[in-house]
């Protein structure tokens, strides 16, 4: 067999293949396997040189029709392929525009968030102004000014995450900066807001706090806290209960009673926690409220006149109130959520109940 019959040959046959190639990736191959630098045609080319003279030109002819068809048919075949894959995805890519559209459910604050707002709006209705302060917080202001003694337990690294600054290394460090830490009250910024603020001060503050508490259904490390303050002339506990009473019933309900047990704060002098009668049972006992009647909300207490040598604000002339309320804890009682750690876990099916 000739050369020019091998050829045609060739031509039959890979024309053939090119036809029958089912997709792109099938129809390369063949083109490589022909056309590319060790293809069968390619081969033939290079063997041009080894042929007698007088018969090169009627085999390099020969050659260049059969690759001139080869490539043309290779053209149309791709071509073709690629309109039948885009047909094919454009179909796997349709809307069926009959099809009902999904529900997207509308955005919503958090119920955290909702309560704080609850409660701002309560006290800025009473004429309580917002306050705010660092969350990294000096020991001076989270500890000393509010009256805590050196040796409190609080100020232990068991209790309190203190903070090491990393950017500039003390030499020969090894422990945390003892006298910055991350608050574990929001009762700092009371102390901020009577330095730069004198008498009368009736104050909301609310905000994140933090300390070493492992996790749990009643525990938290990170929880949001808000923290009152009224300082003013002639303010008696009388005052205090007579707030802590309306917001509770703003809060719980106007059938809600509260009571107010003795207690001990470093800052606050006397001091009180303040109960409200469980929503469950109505105040005749069950498991929620451990059969008491009532449940545990907040800390208060008429503001320690030691706090106010630290502003220099006269405990003759004026006293004061502050109380602290948890954020998460009202959540539960008022929701009877039974484990904290449901609020901050993200689980949309239990979030969007609120």
């Amino acid at each position: 067999m000739s050369i020019i019959d091998e050829l045609e040959s060739l031509k039959a046959e890979t024309l053939a293949r090119i036809a029958d190639a089912a997709d792109l990736a099938v129809l390369d191959a063949v083109r490589v396997e022909v056309l590319g630098k060790k293809g069968s045609l390619t081969g033939v080319l290079r063997g041009l040189g080894a042929l007698p003279a007088e018969d090169r030109p009627a085999v390099g002819k020969a050659s260049n029709e059969v690759r001139t068809a080869l490539e043309q048919a290779l053209d149309e075949r791709k071509a073709l392929l690629a309109d039948v894959a885009l047909s094919a995805r454009v179909a796997a890519d349709a809307i069926d525009v009959t099809l009902p559209g999904r529900k997207r459910l509308p955005g919503r604050k958090h119920l955290i968030n909702q309560i704080t707002d609850e409660v701002v709006d309560i006290f800025t209705g009473l004429g309580y102004a917002v306050a705010e302060g660092p969350e990294a917080e000096l020991d001076y202001y989270n500890f000393t000014a509010l009256n805590h003694p050196p040796t409190h337990p609080a100020r232990s690294a068991t209790d309190t995450f203190y903070v090491r600054d990393l950017s500039e290394e003390v030499p020969g460090q090894t422990g945390p900066v003892t006298d910055v830490l991350l608050r574990t009250h929001t009762s700092p910024v009371q102390v901020r807001v009577m330095e730069r603020q004198k008498p009368p001060v009736y104050v909301i503050v609310p905000g994140r706090v933090y300390r070493r508490d492992i996790a749990d259904p009643s525990h938290l490390p990170q929880f949001h806290q808000i923290e009152g303050l009224a300082v003013d002339e002639g303010i008696t506990f009388g005052d205090l209960k007579g707030t802590l009473d309306y917001v509770c019933k703003e809060l719980f309900g106007k059938d809600r009673k509260t009571r107010f047990r003795p207690h001990f704060f470093p800052f606050t002098e006397p001091s009180a926690e303040v109960d409200v009668s469980c929503g469950i049972c109505a105040g005749s006992g069950c498991r929620f409220c451990k059969y008491t009647g009532w449940q545990e909300i907040l800390g208060c207490g008429m503001v320690d006149p030691n706090v106010f040598g630290y502003v220099d604000i006269d405990p003759e002339v004026h006293t004061g109130f502050a109380f602290g309320m948890g954020v998460e804890r009202i959540a539960a009682l008022r929701y009877d959520i039974p484990d904290l750690r449901m609020l901050v876990e993200g689980d949309m099916r239990f979030l969007r109940q609120f």
